[in-house]
């Protein structure tokens, strides 16, 4: 029975021609470019049932965390950080996508974020909820404007311990998100703005060391093969 081998991606490469690798290692820098350009909001570094508030706009959370990020990114008086029971908050869920903390809300119909220089391309997010919900992309703050895009939220397998990531893509320039459903019965994390694809949440790599890795991985692989024709 054959086996495969921690190696075999080397071995392949190996016999691919410079040109491929080249385009290979473009391809990949593209990659990691778009995503160092989208930013990712996981609600870490604010208290339990803490206001969002300016925390993402080089402020502060509404009970005093912070100052955090400067992202020119503000939400609406009902949009709380909620941190899981198990790291010592009253949140009723587990495995969030990253850290133990989310954004939910308690009261109204749902969450606004507003992003005044505005964003484009993309957004997305992890959600998990019991209860259906939806989310709204404006060209307005405050969920004015014309609507760029929308998204129907089902209700998720295993509510609050199992997230599901969506995204969509538009056209156009948004500044603000709208984010609806029950109250305290959908929950939000790793809002990513400027990508379809919902972020890590951790910090991406520089593009340029992210250059001079793959720049490596490409003459590595030209010296293996340089090597095999040697012998």
């Amino acid at each position: 029975m054959k086996r495969s081998t921690l190696s075999s991606l080397f071995g392949g490469m190996a016999h691919m021609t410079i040109s491929a690798q080249c385009l290979l290692a473009l391809a990949c820098l593209v990659c990691l470019s778009s995503m160092a350009g989208a930013q990712v909001l996981t609600f870490e570094g604010l208290q339990n049932l803490e206001p969002i508030d300016n925390y993402y706009n080089g402020g502060f959370g509404g009970d005093g965390s912070g100052p955090g990020p400067n992202y020119g990114i503000t939400f609406g008086s009902d949009s709380l950080a909620v941190i899981d029971a198990a790291d010592g908050g009253t949140g009723n869920f587990s495995n969030a996508p990253s850290g133990d903390s989310i954004a939910f809300f308690l009261n109204g119909t749902g969450d606004v974020m507003d992003v005044a220089a505005g964003f484009d391309t993309g957004f997305s997010f992890y959600y998990s909820a019991a209860q259906p919900g939806s989310v709204a992309v404006y060209s307005g703050l405050d969920g004015t404007g014309t609507l760029l895009s929308s998204l129907s939220l089902g209700q998720t397998a295993d509510p609050y311990n199992v997230w599901v990531p969506v995204g969509v893509l538009f056209s156009g320039t948004a500044q603000s998100v709208v984010f609806s459903g029950s109250a305290n019965f959908i929950g939000f994390d790793n809002i990513t703005l400027g990508s379809a694809t919902a972020g890590s949440g951790v910090v991406p790599e520089p593009a340029s060391l992210g250059a001079w890795s793959l720049l490596a991985l490409c003459g590595t692989a030209y010296g293996v093969r340089r090597r095999r024709k040697c012998a």
